[in-house]
């Protein structure tokens, strides 16, 4: 009894230094500490370099400033019948059964075995019984606190990329939806000109008929019809192929027969930008990485660990009983309790190998921090100057409009008193038809850039994702 109750002081000891030891797992760095190391060429600017003035908060809900619900629908469907997102979904899920597994062994692992052999037992021992044993690592070291910790990470770094695909996917179908009505405002374009065309040919065969024209006019005018013609079948099918990319977004099959509005949506107002600083800390692929990094690190100081001892206590109890013969010990139920040690003596070097791979990649993770955080700033740069370049260009393209439409008019004018000829009328029809489909496409860029500006600034598109990326940033 002497000995088990020193047995028993003795594990009590192990127990409170193991518990203590687990205590003092170290820290994983900050975000600060990581951007230094990352990023030591990197001067982070007080202001956006692409926009002057004061930054105020980045907003959520940047889908509703377009004000557009055919669009929201859309988004929303794609949110949930997209494969990819669902495929992002289940990563999500996966990790999370990795982290249980890895904090499951904290605790103890608890096995029962029974058995039974009596007079009609296979085994014709007659030896019935219950066997219970458990066994407890402690954690002196933080081994598996570190696995844990490593597995935590991890999820939140998935959980980050998840709400980063949302956001990306958001973003992809309002350039898509955008484009498709691009596509039918250029095809309407294309119309009018075909119309134009088909009109000037027929003045030209009237000006022969009546023998004020020539031959030649009307075969350069039968060529332009053509060629209009074969510009409304290249756009249309253009069109066709934009609602079937769209339509694949959403999950649907793609037969080019999703319905878009009819026209595009002005612009909205200047977004709100932030500061460059709070980009890091708010654009979900920059969490993750971050992220990416605590883990790695973890992964680190767990490797370190696996090359110390590992204790573990043990218990079991037993209940055996024969209906054949009589056991030589009558002391039923018997319980044991004891302590397990196993130390790494000699493995080849390949416990410090371990670490030298974990460190590096921990080394990999803080290059890809470093990687996707400059992606981020430029993103942002790069979205302010194509907007500002668009809007000159827009204004730009609507004075050209105006000017080309009154040349136009007044070449057919002149063409139909004889004092121009077809081709000059034809030239300024393709002129026009180049003006018109650029402020279309200036137009619809300038919308395509703006939602490019709040995936760059990691704004949030519906209420859902708020609670995401508050998740995704513990």
């Amino acid at each position: 009894m002497a000995t088990d109750s020193i047995m028993i002081k003795r594990l009590s000891l192990l127990l409170i230094a193991g518990a203590v030891a687990a205590c003092v797992t170290k820290s994983p760095p900050s975000a600060v500490d990581i951007q230094k190391e990352a990023m030591p060429h990197t001067t982070v600017p007080a202001d956006w370099k692409g926009r002057a003035g004061g930054s105020q908060p980045v907003v959520d809900r940047w889908l509703a400033s377009f004000n557009d619900p055919v669009l929201a629908a859309l988004v929303d469907e794609a949110l949930a019948y997209n494969a990819d997102i669902r495929l992002a979904a289940a990563r999500v899920e996966q990790a999370g059964g990795y982290v249980k597994v890895a904090g499951a062994a904290l605790y103890p692992a608890v096995n029962m075995l029974a058995h039974g052999g009596g007079k009609m037992g296979g085994d014709g021992s007659g030896l019935t019984g219950v066997f219970v044993s458990a066994s407890l690592e402690l954690d002196v070291w933080g081994r598996v606190r570190y696995g844990r910790n490593a597995a935590q990470a991890q999820y939140a770094s998935i959980e980050a990329d998840y709400a980063y695909a949302r956001q990306s996917l958001a973003a992809v179908v309002a350039k898509s939806y955008f484009l498709a009505i691009e596509s039918g405002l250029q095809k309407g374009v294309a119309q009018d000109m075909v119309k134009a065309s088909d009109e000037l040919l027929r003045l030209s065969q009237e000006r022969l008929r009546v023998g004020a024209g020539d031959e030649s006019a009307v075969v350069d005018a039968r060529a332009n019809s053509s060629t209009f013609r074969d510009t409304l079948r290249q756009v249309d099918y253009s069109r066709d192929q934009a609602l079937r990319a769209l339509e694949l977004l959403l999950g649907r099959y793609p037969s080019a027969e999703v319905a878009v509005a009819p026209q595009l949506v002005s612009v909205p107002a200047p977004a709100p930008l932030g500061l460059p600083s709070e980009l890091l800390e708010r654009r979900p692929d920059v969490v993750a990485a971050e992220r990416r990094v605590a883990a790695a690190f973890d992964r680190v100081e767990e490797a370190k660990a696996a090359r110390l001892p590992r204790i573990s206590l043990t218990a079991s109890g037993s209940n055996v009983s024969s209906e054949l013969f009589v056991l030589k010990d009558h002391d039923n139920p018997v319980w044991s309790l004891g302590a397990n040690l196993v130390a790494p003596l000699y493995q080849g070097g390949a416990l410090q190998a371990q670490v030298e791979i974990r460190s590096s990649e921990q080394k990999l993770a803080v290059a890809d921090y470093a990687r996707i955080a400059q992606r981020a700033f430029s993103d942002v740069e790069g979205a302010l100057s194509a907007e500002g370049a668009l809007r000159d260009r827009d204004a730009i393209l609507v004075d050209n409009v105006k000017n080309v439409q009154r040349a136009l008019d007044l070449s057919q004018i002149q063409y139909k008193v004889g004092k121009a000829d077809l081709r000059t009328v034809g030239q300024r029809q393709l002129a026009l038809y180049a003006a018109r489909t650029s402020q279309i496409h200036v137009r619809s860029e300038q919308l395509a850039q703006r939602v490019n500006l709040y995936l760059a600034l990691g704004g949030s598109f519906e209420a859902s994702d708020k609670a995401a990326d508050k998740t995704a940033t513990r």
